[in-house]
């Protein structure tokens, strides 16, 4: 299709002729120039208000079309998935640990009188750090990111109970790390093949891996702790995870153990309360066969008994225990300000063959409650229930049950490890650590069990405490929150507190947030996310899209230049349209009927590039290039599915783990 303009000299032949017309500005001029100057300045302060008026109304109208526009932009789906998911990461990494503590709040449990000052004291069991000995065969990365998670999640715990709960005290009972027994010193190596490639430095490496999750934060935290003694944080009971169990404990291991974290057997008051910590795993050698000759803690009848480097130590501490206790408890009261009598001394001549020595007397048990703390829990009855807070096995029935075996620690043991003391082990230590036991905190089992002692004198409970870590088969990971208020006479050190034995202690158990279960929140999220998008996606492709507008061959308003090409081409296709088409009136040449195809001179797709002119009646006026149609996702519907899908999840991705990692990093 062609089209010409007329010359501006035809042109101008049919223009019309000029008239002069009627001009109203000027009447109304001559009669605002009649009127009283009060009416002409009511005039035009009602004219400037109006304009005023219609002003504002354009603004606001121009507002509400911008705020169309924003609300249309940040009320869309893709919006509204960012939201979900910057809300659900945020319960994720952050609520979930904040409720779980502030429900365990002290003052929400505690019963104490009003002008009690407790102690607070947090027991954590069993942390057992993640590393090649939890899952052997588990490849990378995914060991790698088992090792990440297992890490931020303690971590994170350990750091939301100082800054909400602010214990005074905390106490761990063992299994700091899970392969601790099998990382080689200098002097020893793993009995098993797999591990003797970890050497020391790689346990050390393990050691730096506690203090960041756990001492870090303990130093950092600005405490309000009151407690005259200081904070206190005792790691030194060690677990057969750290050690081994019995026969099995090689003394370089132990050795290592122990200058890192101290001795573990050894006594503490905290809170008026004597805490005795003994290292139940080497005690255990007493009476297990010895490796090398078979025997029995029994002896072989010249006074030679087995395996007595590893149990002698422990041994000579039960043996000791009156002093020990004794010790700690009279420097407690020195603490509190109890006068001590000076030392005497006779002032007389002596003969030098007679020497005269004084000796101090040994030092007397004051009567403080005392708590055993050990790592493999006491003996007890086969199927004896563990109560209502058991969550691998609850109760089998509403009722107190006298025996419950699903519900009970099992009475069994195996490589490097004893779910429970043996009796004769039991008894031992119950009867030497001294008068006043009252309770009892273990750990090893990873689950909560509650349990009193009735064949042991004053019949003390025992608390099981739960791990700490959610790799260690429990869903909900927790800690035992214990309060102490025992005030004490500091003269002679006897309660004052005039309640039952056990009164002046109360235990509460604090969960920790489901780790798997949030991590399955999330995927549930994600896959409402990537249903939405699709759907989004197809409903959008399925939509049709406006042809776009091609732009006019040639434009209506004619120029310089286009009058100038026009008339050249009118010179170069005289051959084949007729020199009176150009000039007929109105402008446009008619259709060259005559002609099936007419080529554009080369000039107008210099003009115009990107127009493809193939023939007058080619309906096909515009073609998308290759990169348009690339960037369109495709002429196909599948193909502008899937740009649709992938460009949304894009943008949804990458402001969500923006979010996360920042939420990983700060914590």
């Amino acid at each position: 299709m062609s089209y010409s303009y007329l010359p501006t000299s035809s042109a101008s032949a049919y223009r019309p002729a000029r008239r002069d017309h009627f001009n109203p500005s000027g009447v109304v001029k001559t009669i605002h120039d009649a009127l009283p100057s009060w009416a002409t300045q009511g005039i035009s302060a009602a004219a400037h208000s109006a304009s005023g008026r219609l002003d504002r109304l354009k603004n606001r109208s121009e507002l509400k079309r911008l705020a169309w526009k924003v609300t249309r932009w940040l009320f869309t789906i893709t919006n509204g998935l960012i939201i979900l998911w910057i809300y659900t990461l945020w319960w994720g990494e952050r609520s979930v640990f904040r409720d779980s503590l502030e429900s365990c709040a002290w003052n929400a449990w505690e019963k104490w009188p009003t002008e009690a000052t407790p102690h607070h004291l947090v027991f954590i069991a069993d942390p057992q750090l993640v590393d090649p000995h939890t899952y052997p065969g588990r490849p990378w990365p995914l060991s790698t990111l088992t090792v990440k998670f297992t890490d931020q999640y303690m971590r994170r715990s350990f750091s939301s109970i100082q800054s909400h709960l602010d214990p005074d005290s905390v106490l761990f009972l063992g299994d700091l790390f899970d392969g601790g027994r099998e990382w080689s010193t200098p002097h020893s190596t793993s009995p098993e093949e797999r591990y003797r490639k970890y050497n020391d430095d790689f346990w050390k490496a393990e050691f730096h891996r506690f203090v960041k999750i756990f001492l870090d934060p303990w130093n950092s935290q600005e405490t309000h702790s009151t407690n005259p003694r200081g904070r206190r944080l005792i790691g030194s009971l060690p677990g057969n995870h750290d050690l081994g169990f019995g026969s099995g404990i090689q003394l370089p291991v132990r050795d290592r153990f122990q200058n890192f974290f101290g001795k573990g057997n050894r006594v503490d008051v905290i809170g008026n309360h004597t805490f005795v910590s003994v290292d139940t795993v080497s005690l255990s050698a007493m009476d297990q066969p010895d490796p090398k000759t078979g025997s029995t803690g029994a002896g072989n009848g010249d006074g030679a008994r087995p395996n007595q480097q590893i149990w002698q130590e422990p041994e000579n501490f039960l043996n000791a225990m009156k002093e020990h206790r004794g010790r700690a408890e009279m420097d407690e009261l020195c603490f509190l300000g109890t006068p001590q009598k000076g030392r005497l001394f006779k002032h007389e001549v002596a003969e030098p063959s007679t020497p005269v020595v004084y000796q101090d007397p040994d030092p007397e048990i004051i009567g403080f409650p005392a708590i055993l703390l050990t790592h493999v829990p006491l003996y007890r009855k086969p199927a004896t229930p563990c109560g209502p807070l058991r969550e691998r096995y609850p109760p089998s029935s509403d009722g107190i049950l006298e025996q419950d075996e699903p519900n009970a620690l099992k009475l069994s043991g195996g490589y490097q490890y004893q779910n429970v003391l043996t009796q004769t082990i039991s008894n031992e230590v119950v009867s030497k650590v001294g008068p006043n036991l009252i309770h009892v905190y273990s750990g090893d089992d990873h689950d909560y069990c509650e349990i009193t002692h009735r064949e042991f004198s004053g019949s003390p409970k025992e608390i099981t405490v739960k791990s700490t870590s959610w790799a260690m088969g429990v869903r909900k990971p927790g800690f035992v929150l214990t309060s102490l208020w025992n005030p004490v006479d500091p003269f002679t050190g006897k309660s004052t507190n005039e309640g039952a034995p056990g009164s002046t202690l109360q235990n509460h158990l604090c969960l920790l947030p489901d780790q798997l279960s949030v991590f399955i929140h999330y995927g549930l999220v994600l896959g409402f996310t990537l249903v939405v998008l699709i759907i989004r996606a197809i409903v959008l492709s399925l939509r049709p899209t406006p042809s776009p507008t091609p732009e006019p061959i040639l434009p209506l308003a004619e120029t310089h230049e286009l009058r100038t090409r026009s008339r050249a081409v009118s010179h170069t296709s005289s051959s084949s349209i007729s020199n009176a088409s150009f000039i007929k009136p109105g402008g446009l040449a008619s259709r060259a009927t005559n002609n099936p195809r007419v080529t554009p001179p080369h000039s107008y797709n210099d003009t115009y590039p990107g127009l493809d002119y193939t023939s007058e009646t080619d309906s096909s006026k515009w073609k998308s290039s290759s990169t348009e149609r690339r960037r369109r996702g495709g002429d196909t519907l599948l193909g502008r599915v899937r740009h649709e899908f992938m460009d949304s999840t894009k943008k949804v991705a990458r402001i969500a783990l923006s979010w996360y990692f920042f939420l990983i990093w700060r914590w």
